[in-house]
């Protein structure tokens, strides 16, 4: 013999559908912290990814830098040239200064 309880088998049914649904969003919500932490970290890392590629960067221009001042006198030359001033015995250095201004008065 079956019995009928019509609407009690549906509000039963009803009332554990909404009982997972809320387990469900504590879940979630108790995730969600971990989730933002998780992205502000990955964010972090592609910064850090990013200036460790710009470094690199500097670290093979210098190395090129040092390698030519190592190997190539006419580098080491140019440069004397250019941050001491110095110049053949046959030229003559000119040097050009930027005027000191006084700023308009109003």
């Amino acid at each position: 013999m079956k019995v009928d309880l019509g609407i009690w088998n549906k509000l039963t049914q009803a009332v554990v559908a909404l009982v997972a649904l809320a387990i469900l969003l504590m879940i979630g919500w108790a995730y969600l912290p971990v989730i933002q932490k998780n992205e502000r970290m990955r964010r972090e890392i592609d910064q850090l990814e990013t200036q460790q590629k710009q470094q690199e960067e500097i670290y093979r221009q210098l190395r090129a830098e040092i390698e030519a001042l190592r190997n190539d006198p006419k580098t080491v030359e140019r440069l004397a040239r250019e941050k001491l001033g110095y110049a053949k015995t046959d030229e003559a250095v000119i040097r050009f200064e930027t005027a000191a201004t006084n700023p308009p008065a109003h």
